[in-house]
Formats: C-alpha cells, sequence, structure tokens
C-alpha cells in the first residue's frame, strides 16, 4: 500500500473527454489523460485490500464480478505510486498479455468490484479506484519508455501450433505459446490482423495503430500471420492438422441475430459488424475517400440494440454525416441509480449514457433511446429501405415463461434510410469447426471434452474466446486463450509451467 491514507485524502479524478461538438469530427481516440501526478495520486487511493475483490473474479448471482485475468491490481498501483513504472508493468504483464487493448475498452469488471466503491449499506457509491486509466497509463508508459522490447524465447521446443483466429482469444493463445518456446502460426481470414480487435471496434474506442504496434512486437518475438487465410473455405483444415501439434479455433461468435421481420434482406438493412468494418477499413485505407464503405451521410438511421456495439454504430453514424440516429431498444429503460437488490460487488445494473449517446444529444438535442421498442415492419421502395413501423412491447408471465408481447395501439412510424442491427450474436459461424470434425453445441459454440476444458473432442484441435463461451468481453476473450494456452501446452509437452 504506497500511500496508507490515500483514499482519504484523494477523490476519484477520471481522464476527461474531448467534447462531442469536438471529437465527432474525427475518428480519434477522445480522451484527455491525467499527468503522473495526478495519475499517481489516483493509484495511491488503493488500500490493498486483505480481500481484494477486485481481481477475485467470483461468482455472485450468476454473474461474475471482479478481473477475469486476476490481475495483480494492488501490487501495481503500488508500484505506480512509488514511480516504480518498469516495476509496474513488469507486474501487469505477468496476468494481462494486452493491457492496451482492455486499458481501452474493458468496461472494467474491476472497478465495480473495488472496495473503495462500496460505501457499506449494500448500495455502491461511485468512489473507486480509477483501476481502468492506471492501468492504460502504466502499459503506455511502458512502450513509451522503451521497456516493452521483443522477449524472444531462448530455447525453441520443435513444437508447431496453428491458432485460427487473430481476435484477443487467439493473440493471447499465440502470445503465451510463443513465448514457451513452441512455433506459434496465425491464420486470419480478413486483410489485417485484430479480428474484433481491428474491425469490430471504432478506431475512436481503439486505435488500430495501437493493434499494429503489438502485432509487430508479436512477429518480432517469433509469431507467424498469414492474412486472407479463411480455414474450412480456402484454406485446408486437413493440412494443418497434419502440419501442426496442436491447434486452437478461436474465431469469435460473429453470427448475427437476425430480426426476423418482412423485408429484412432489402437494401439499407445491415448488420451492425458488417457496417463497423466497411468503415474501419475505408478509415484505414484512404481516411474515407474511396467510398468504400456503408455510408450513413445524410440519412435517417435507425440502429437496433441498445449494447456497446449500437453505441459504437451510433457515434460511427454521427461523425460521417447522418441526418439523425434512432436507437431502439427492446428492454425497459434501467435505473440511474443502482438499486437495492443489485448490491456491491455485482455489475451496477444502471442507465449510463455513452460517447454515441452523448453526441446525438449534442447534435440533434436529444437522446436517441427509444425503450421497450422494436420494428415491427419494415417499408421498402423499388427494393430500398424508406421507413419502418415500430411497437412498444413488455415482457409478461404467461405459464410462467417470460413473453415478449406487443403494446396495442403502440404502433409508431419512423423514416428510415438505413437500418443496422446491433441486436446480438447467435454464436460461432460454424464452418471453421465443421472443417475439422468439431461438434457445436445448441448454443453455436464449440463442444468440447468438459465444461472446464478447452479441448475438442477432435484430437489436437482446441477452442478459446467467444467461440467457446458465447458472445463476452475482450477480457474475458484473453483470459480464455490464456488458459487455453496452458492446456495445449500440457498437451504438447506432457506438463506445464504456464
Amino acid at each position: 500500500m504506497g500511500k496508507n491514507d490515500g483514499f482519504l485524502l484523494y477523490d476519484r479524478v477520471e481522464d476527461s473527454w474531448i467534447s462531442p461538438a469536438e471529437r465527432i469530427n474525427n475518428f480519434n481516440e477522445f480522451h484527455n489523460h491525467l499527468d503522473d501526478d495526478e495519475r499517481r495520486k489516483q493509484a495511491s487511493r488503493c488500500m490493498n485490500c486483505g480481500v481484494p475483490m477486485c481481481q477475485s473474479a467470483i461468482r455472485l448471482s450468476g454473474m461474475v464480478t471482479g478481473c477475469p485475468l486476476h490481475n495483480f491490481i494492488p501490487e501495481w498501483n503500488d508500484a505506480l505510486y512509488k514511480k516504480q513504472y518498469d516495476m509496474a508493468a513488469w507486474r501487469l504483464l505477468k496476468t494481462s498479455n494486452f493491457p492496451e487493448f482492455t486499458g481501452r475498452v474493458c468496461p472494467a469488471l474491476c472497478e465495480k468490484a473495488c472496495n473503495c466503491g462500496n460505501s457499506g449499506d449494500g448500495v455502491a457509491n461511485e468512489n473507486a479506484v480509477t483501476i481502468h486509466e492506471n492501468e492504460l497509463y502504466i502499459i503506455e508508459r511502458a512502450f513509451e519508455s522503451g521497456y516493452m522490447k521483443p522477449q524472444i524465447p531462448k530455447v525453441r521446443s520443435g513444437k508447431k501450433i496453428a491458432v485460427i483466429g487473430s481476435g484477443p482469444a487467439g493473440l493471447a493463445v499465440a502470445d503465451l505459446l510463443n513465448r514457451r518456446g513452441h512455433s506459434v502460426t496465425v491464420y486470419e481470414r480478413d486483410d489485417r490482423i485484430g479480428g474484433l480487435l481491428m474491425y469490430g471496434i471504432p478506431n475512436m474506442k481503439l486505435d488500430k495503430k495501437i493493434v499494429d504496434r503489438r502485432v509487430e512486437l508479436m512477429k518480432a518475438e517469433g509469431v507467424t500471420f498469414i492474412t486472407n487465410a479463411d480455414v474450412g473455405q480456402n484454406s485446408e483444415a486437413d493440412k494443418i492438422l497434419s502440419e501442426f501439434d496442436a491447434v486452437a479455433l478461436c474465431c469469435g461468435a460473429k453470427q448475427a441475430r437476425k430480426l426476423n421481420v418482412l423485408n429484412e434482406d432489402a437494401s439499407g438493412v445491415l448488420f451492425a459488424v458488417d457496417f463497423l468494418k466497411s468503415v474501419t477499413k475505408s478509415l484505414i485505407n484512404s481516411n474515407l475517400t474511396d467510398g468504400a464503405f456503408f455510408d450513413p451521410k445524410g440519412k435517417h438511421v435507425i440502429v437496433v440494440g441498445g449494447g456497446d456495439t449500437g453505441n459504437d454504430c451510433t457515434g460511427t453514424c454521427v461523425r460521417i454525416g447522418a441526418a439523425s440516429v434512432t436507437a431502439l431498444e427492446m428492454m425497459p429503460s434501467p435505473p440511474k441509480e443502482r438499486q437495492a437488490n443489485n448490491p456491491w460487488p455485482e455489475w451496477p445494473k444502471v442507465l449510463k449514457t455513452d460517447y454515441g449517446q452523448q453526441e446525438v444529444i449534442a447534435t440533434e438535442g436529444h437522446d436517441p433511446r427509444i425503450y421497450q421498442t422494436t420494428i415491427k415492419e419494415i417499408h421498402t421502395k423499388d427494393g430500398k429501405v424508406c421507413g419502418i413501423k415500430t411497437v412498444q412491447v413488455e415482457f409478461k408471465n404467461n405459464d410462467g415463461q417470460r413473453t415478449l408481447c406487443e403494446i396495442e395501439g403502440s404502433e409508431k412510424e419512423l423514416p428510415a434510410d438505413l437500418i443496422l442491427i446491433a441486436a446480438g450474436f447467435t454464436g460461432a459461424e460454424n464452418y471453421t469447426a465443421k472443417a475439422f470434425g468439431v461438434k457445436m453445441t445448441p448454443r453455436n459454440v464449440v463442444s468440447t471434452e468438459r465444461s472446464d476444458s478447452y479441448a475438442t473432442t477432435i484430437p489436437k484441435v482446441f477452442t478459446a474466446g467467444d467461440m467457446h463461451r458465447g458472445q463476452s468481453l475482450v477480457v474475458w476473450a484473453i483470459a480464455e486463450g490464456r488458459e487455453c494456452a496452458r492446456e495445449i501446452d500440457e498437451y504438447v509437452m506432457g506438463y506445464t509451467n504456464l
């Protein structure tokens, strides 16, 4: 504990955000970071609790609270306060492969479980340690100082591992097994490495130069990357199985949920992931000058889904110049304050106004979200979307089952030129798994020998990330990748020290 009264002396101070009016003019990251002195004060607020709930990842009420990576949070907060920056980075990297990713896009499960955020009445306040931002500060300083140098294994094991998919899970598997001394080759179906990190998250949340920086470091450490290799389509699974000692399937859970309404296949109806990918790809290639993206400029955009992906679509459309953005959410609006039946350290089920919603409020003068509402009909003209009919919905219990019901007389007409479906995912696309002879579960994820295992029923084939657990967070994908790497190492070596 660097300063035994830091949590009493200093209030929580977060990085500030560039104003919506300014940040919507570009796709740059939009946070102003604290200086070194203020960041060290924030680190000093960590109490080094006897039971650090922040790093525990315990299960409460069916959900996990705390860090899935079990980061040594009190240790690196202490080192940061004492200006032991290399020590802080060393402790952070012991459990986290890519803090520069989680420090930007993780919702900070650790902070929600922080003891500083517990007011004592079971309903948490907002005074938690700024763990998320401290983490980002440590890793970025490590890159700037030259601490982050290639760590090339001194001895190679002679074992060859193939990783299919280069999202956070695949990169974690590759990183850990390469450091162990195995020769790792990563296959990616897109033209750039990163998977979800590259094309699923907009540049203003995660600058793609940050992804490229890590990939270049991994290349220098000996990892081989092959792009445009769609295993199961243009690459042969049998050949990979014969050439490698083990294979890790880390292809994500990209099978998007449909709306199941008439005219869903009309021009102007897109899945959010396809829209976001097209924009990011064009942004990287030409700064959006090539026109090779689904352009929302001047259009009335309807975003279906109120989660992070829907918010990313909202912020992206505002930046490109949409005429209006409306976000439909089937669920009721969460409460503004934490309720007594949602106590610390559970995830707080409260209303938050994220960056995309803030930007619509700034440009259109109102919150884009409409709750308890979904699309009932899509109107078309000459095969193109020209409007929608919405209906309000509510959940009712019928014979013990929770059923979604329409509210009679609640239909409304809204203008629409572009509909972006961000209603979640129904599992993994199964063609890669089929190519390896791997079975899928009813949830459309890869079946494993045991629920606590990453080994499939096919010898040499393992799985991790969203393809294994279903749609989840980047931090969980990295945690899964680390566990999968440990199991693969034990498989090919007969023991593991990971």
